[in-house]
Formats: structure tokens, sequence, C-alpha cells
């Protein structure tokens, strides 16, 4: 067997998505070296269309840290939604309430505009690679094997491994199960999601419920829009042609006010399944996770890419004292940090899911009473400022 050729650093991270990219960026910033390893290549995650809103918090952490403006200067800003039932629009209006808004930007810009920082600034991250293992986190010598792009097998030494590796991560299974805590929820329904080509037909996003489901009307640029309905997680997007798709989505929209959707080509579709997870603990010995790999959410929240980019917000704090005068308190307490923020994004997730979705036997008293809990909300003033305070993120913990 040929030897690894050994590198040398301080925080091996495993995944160059936009969670693992952004806190490489911060270490570096903190004078702290870092080394990123991700299996697929650039140009894949580049490709990989994700929506994405931004929190204000997320906003400004990309803009304060220096890596890009674009999210500004290119990302829509929004200053509210609309929650749509009984064929009537009731907009939340978060720069009113909480004096907050969010931004339309879509995750794979996050990433590009990561991704371009680290090439800026002389990072060494490493697309493509494969055969990716984690050893010694439980003692005093971690490592991270990998075979890079080039065929040659490497081996990196560091002080700390970060697992930002996606929901289906290879380091939370390293955590034993018999002290990992896999806590999940699956929901007995699916968003079918389509790309279209066509104006934007509001200029915020409409979270609409009614009697045939749950739909959600976004944007992506003025040209291209994202648009999701509640299906079953049975159905197939080959089944549905253009027409019905459109049909579905206006009949779920559709009102006495007379609203109807601006209709285009449609360019893409797909069926997501719905799922709720959190790992406890989020940190093993040397090994701390972060992102998807810790936990994932409902997408009716727009918490996902938020989550991820505020754990590593929690660890590069934990990260520079650890490196700044050798205390560990922070690094000690990041999983019950970051996991106080999750369970509140999980909380806020399922109510918004639960409030707008119609669920399966669902009996003409739960029916009526979801419907009491949206004029109860829009009504109230309190309610409104509970949801804006939710969905544009709390202050920092």
């Amino acid at each position: 067997m040929a030897q690894r050729e050994l590198l040398k650093t301080q925080v091996g991270i495993v995944g160059a998505g936009p969670a693992g990219l952004m806190l490489s960026h911060l270490l570096a910033q903190s004078g702290i070296d870092s080394i990123v390893i991700e299996k697929r290549s650039r140009r894949e995650i580049e490709e990989t269309i994700r929506a994405g809103i931004l929190e204000h918090g997320s906003v400004k952490m990309l803009v304060e840290s220096g890596v890009s403006n674009r999210v500004i200067d290119e990302g829509y800003e929004h200053e509210g939604i609309e929650l749509r039932f009984n064929g009537e629009g009731h907009r939340i209006d978060f720069r009113d309430l909480v004096g907050e808004s969010v931004w339309l930007y879509p995750q794979t810009e996050v990433f590009k505009d990561l991704a371009a920082a680290r090439d800026r600034d002389g990072g060494d991250v490493r697309y493509s690679v494969s055969e990716t293992g984690v050893t010694g986190i439980t003692g005093d010598d971690p490592r991270i094997q990998f075979t890079g792009e080039d065929g040659v097998e490497y081996e990196i030494d560091c002080d700390f491994v970060i697992g930002a590796d996606g929901s289906r991560s290879m380091c939370r299974k390293l955590i034993p199960e018999g002290t990992r805590a896999d806590n999940f929820r699956e929901y007995p329904f699916a968003w079918f999601g389509i790309l279209a080509e066509a104006p934007m037909s509001a200029p915020e996003l409409i979270y609409a419920r009614s009697e045939r489901g749950f739909a959600l009307i976004s944007q992506r640029t003025e040209t291209v829009q994202r648009m999701y309905f509640q299906c079953d997680p049975t159905e197939k997007p080959e089944d549905w042609s253009e027409a019905r798709i459109w049909d579905e989505l206006q009949a779920r929209v559709a009102g006495p006010d007379g609203f109807e959707l601006k209709e285009g080509p449609v360019t893409d579709k797909i069926v997501l399944p719905f799922r709720s997870y959190v790992c406890e603990p989020m940190r093993y010995g040397k090994m701390f996770l972060a992102g998807d790999a810790a936990h994932t959410v409902p997408p009716t929240g727009a918490k996902g890419l938020n989550l991820a980019l505020n754990d590593m917000r929690v660890l590069h704090t934990a990260l520079t004292e650890f490196y700044a005068n050798g205390s560990e308190k922070l690094l000690d307490g990041y999983s019950e940090r970051a996991l106080g923020r999750v369970w509140k994004s999980q909380h806020f997730s399922y109510m918004m899911t639960t409030l707008l979705h119609n669920m399966p036997q669902a009996s003409a008293f739960d029916s009526r009473r979801q419907l009491a809990e949206l004029e109860t909300l829009v009504s109230s003033r309190a309610g409104q400022t509970y949801l804006a305070e939710g969905y544009t993120g709390w202050p920092n913990a």
C-alpha cells in the first residue's frame, strides 16, 4: 500500500457546501488554517439548483465578513410575506413588526460567492475527492484520509474535524449509536416543485392554504420563478403535464380577489419529501457536526441554510477562543448552544408546516380549527410579530 501524502492544518473540514466554506473563510480571517475536502465537483455544486431565503443575520455575515456584496446588489430584499387562505391575502409586514427583512438569494449563489472568496484568499479547498475517512477523533490525533482528484492518497493531520458533509453525513455515523440520539420525523406529504420561465406573480413570497392543499409562490429572478404545491410523496413528476401543473397551482391561489399566477414554460420539476432531523450531541471528541450533517428542517420556515451558517458562527467563535488562549469552554458548550437555535427553528418550521398544509385524514373539525388559527394570527399584531421574529431570525445567543 502506497504511503499517504501528509498534510497538516489546524482545522479539517469535511464538506465544501456553504457551511464548510463559510467556516473556512471565517477561520482564515482569524488567522486559523483549514483544509476543506468535498466529494462533489465544484461544477456539480454550482449546478445544483437550491432556493434560498436568507435571514438578516446571514446577509450581515456574508457582507461584513467580506465574502461578497452580491446578495445586496443582485438579491431581492423582502420586507414581508403573504399568508393566503380562503382566497384572500394577508401581508405580514416584517419591517413594521420587527424592523427587519429577509433576502431572496439562492443557496447556489451563496456557494458561488464563498467558493470565489476562498479562491481569492488562497484557501485550500479540494473538490472531487473520494474514499474519505476520519480517525482519531476520540484522542489527541484526529486525521482525515482521502484520495484527491489527482489520484494521490492524502492524510490530514489536524487539531479538530468539522463534519459539514450534508444530510447523508459520513461523519455523523462516527458517533456511536449509544451516544448519538437521532431525533427524526417524516411528514406524510411532499412538495411538487417547479422552475418556470415566467414573470413574477407577486413581489414577495405567498404561502397559500387551500382546500386542495398548500402552495408556495416564490421567485428566482425577474424571468424565472420557483413554485411548489403539496402533493403525495409517491407522485411522479413525469405524470404531470404543464397544463395540469398550472391548473393545480392556479386552483390553490384562486379566490374572490381574482388573483392569478403568471404562467410560462416549466423547465424543471421535482418531488421533495418532507423530513425533520436533529442529531444530539453535535460534538463527539474532536469532531463537531454542523449544517445538514446535524439537522434538517422542512423548507416551510426557510431555516436550513440559515441554521448551517449560524452553526459556523458559533464554531468560529469557539475555535477562535481556543486558539487565542487555549480555553475549551466555548468548544465544550458548542453542541448545547447550537442546539438551542436548532430546536427553536424546528418548532418554527413545524408550526409553519402544520399551519398551512392539509394533513391526511384530517376531520372537518381539524380543518376549521386550522383556519381559525390562521384567522387569529393575521388579526393579532402579537401573533404576526411572533411569526416575523421567527422568519427573519432571532438575535444571536
